[in-house]
């Protein structure tokens, strides 16, 4: 993908093709955040004059319509109709692609999802991929979006594949604000990226304490640290595929509105969302790290633990051996005089000890020298 600065659409004006006459829709009922209008999942569409909304439209044709009509009527006005989808169908976007000549390739990303953050141009058409995040407290999670920007010099379309982030906020900031939204398609274009960027900010604040938190469980040695580590590992390994490449994107836009002289207050309005994602890229970068250090903490912990453990079990074994070679001994004394009095037990009548006057005597005598013998052998050998 080439690296050269991107042209501010408003220069671009007047390159889009000519209107084609298309046949009237009939008006549907307007419909709220994520409701289907017909076969269109259209949240919002209006169109804008001189940063003022002078029309809002309740689906597709009537927003193509609309648009023309201005076209033909005021050609210099400077018209910009604004459309926002929410997980449209294959239908609504062959219907864009036909009325303002999006690419095929560009519709494919925004059918597909899945995209990493990426600016492409098309002819006179921009095609931005946004990935937002929300931190979600209930779960402690983070939820990833997606965002696809379609900007040309007189429309901008934004499909969102999420509930985050809130658009209908950044179209209410715009309004309120038509000195801004005068400026034209690119700054529409700024204030989503802003809003998405903007949203990092709590997922960052969620993400640390979440680490403060491992921290605790670390050092009090809670066994499911290591697989909420992981997890949060992945988080962040996500949230850096969202703000890495999108910091190359805000860049390219930023010389290209340089270059291209575009007003300078949104110049500065872009460079303040540079200036924040650096903060939050630097962030997570930081995050990550520590994630790693934290990791190693863990696994040194617990090693030390296990060799606590191994140490513990060893001083137990020993012990036991011990012990059972003093039960052992015990037994070999105990059971030298058992033997001596079971052989002279046994009652034969041919027996020579059995009526020999000195036989008991002797018998006891052999019990008593065996014990002693086998007491000084264990005793020499620390057995007892």
């Amino acid at each position: 993908m080439s690296e050269r600065p991107f042209l501010p659409l408003r220069h671009l004006a007047g390159r889009r093709r000519a209107p084609h006459p298309a046949p009237a829709a009939p008006s549907a009922p307007s419909a709220p955040d994520g409701a289907r209008v017909g076969h269109e999942t259209l949240v919002d569409a209006a169109v804008y004059v001189d940063g003022d909304r002078v029309e809002s439209l309740s689906s597709l044709a009537d927003t193509y319509r609309c648009l023309r009509e201005r076209g033909d009527e005021a050609p210099d006005d400077g018209a910009i109709a604004w459309i926002g989808l929410y997980r449209p169908d294959q239908h609504d976007l062959a219907s864009l692609a036909e009325e303002f000549d999006l690419h095929e390739l560009a519709l494919e990303d925004a059918i597909l999802a899945h995209q990493r953050p990426k600016l492409e141009r098309y002819d006179d058409t921009l095609f931005v991929v946004l990935r937002a995040a929300r931190y979600v407290d209930a779960t402690e999670e983070v939820e990833f979006g997606e965002v696809h920007v379609f900007v040309g010099p007189d429309f901008v379309v934004n499909v969102r594949h999420s509930e985050a982030p809130d658009l209908a906020a950044v179209r209410r900031r715009l309004e309120s604000n038509p000195d801004l939204l005068r400026l034209g398609p690119e700054a529409i274009l700024y204030a989503i990226l802003d809003r998405v960027v903007d949203g990092y900010a709590p997922v960052v604040a969620g993400l640390e304490n979440d680490i403060d938190e491992i921290e605790v469980q670390v050092f009090t040695g809670d066994p499911g640290v290591s697989r909420r580590i992981y997890e949060l590992t992945r988080e962040v390994i996500e949230f850096q595929r969202a703000t890495g490449p999108l910091l190359t994107v805000v860049r390219r836009l930023t010389l290209g509105f340089a270059k291209y002289r575009t007003d300078e207050e949104l110049q500065r309005y872009l460079r303040d969302v540079e200036d924040h994602l650096v903060t939050v890229t630097e962030k997570v970068d930081g995050l990550r790290q520590l994630l790693r250090d934290i990791l190693t903490v863990n696994a040194t912990l617990v090693a030390q633990q296990q060799n606590e453990e191994m140490k513990n079990l060893s001083e137990v074994s020993i012990s036991q051996n011990e012990e059972v070679k003093r039960i052992s001994a015990w037994a070999a004394i105990l059971f030298a005089p058992t033997l001596v009095g079971t052989v002279y037990g046994m009652n034969f009548d041919s027996m020579p000890e059995l009526h020999w006057r000195f036989g008991y005597p002797m018998a006891v005598v052999m019990m008593f020298m065996v014990s002693v013998v086998l007491y000084v052998v264990f005793r020499r050998r620390r057995w007892i």
